[in-house]
């Protein structure tokens, strides 16, 4: 009998230009640098002789079926994406690709976030999914108004100070 899981949450479907651009680059290297790489590597190890005890080849052939991996699924999702690249018609509120500005209320921080899709989110450049919940918080907020997200640590309530986009 096999495991039973349930069907992953659908993550949304949107994305940057310049997200697309890494997605489609990070295919490219992986289809045409390193799998040829690991394959080549992995026929020398197992040139070898036994494979049984050959920690090199059964490395290789983890590092190709992760590389494999990738591929599907990056080959499935680039073309399933839809790309974002113009302005709301509304530049004072939050939509995706908005960099926002927040004050948390109670400490008087700011923090600065971009709202991008889930396949380019990146904690040190400050990009966070829009299906975060400090995002879905955000959506739709205008510039000075308050918002309460519910995040891991507890609620937390911030004032929009800013909000820019890159188009």
């Amino acid at each position: 009998m096999g495991r039973w899981r349930p069907p992953a949450e659908q993550s949304t479907a949107l994305i940057t230009r310049e997200g697309l651009d890494r997605l489609k680059q990070e295919l490219d290297e992986l289809w045409r640098v390193r799998r040829p790489e690991v394959v080549k590597a992995l026929a020398a190890a197992a040139a070898e002789g036994d494979r049984s005890e050959n920690a090199e080849y059964t490395y290789r052939k983890k590092q190709l079926g992760e590389i494999d991996r990738r591929v599907r699924y990056l080959s499935k999702r680039v073309p399933a994406l839809r790309v974002v690249d113009t302005a709301p018609s509304d530049p004072q509120a939050v939509y995706f690709g908005a960099w926002v500005e927040v004050e948390n209320v109670a400490s008087g921080e700011l923090q600065r976030y971009r709202i991008v899709g889930p396949d380019e989110t990146d904690a040190k450049l400050g990009h966070i999914s829009i299906d975060s919940p400090l995002a879905r918080a955000m959506l739709k907020k205008r510039l000075d108004d308050e918002f309460e997200a519910q995040l891991p640590a507890g609620p937390m309530r911030y004032a929009i100070v800013e909000v820019t986009y890159d188009v």
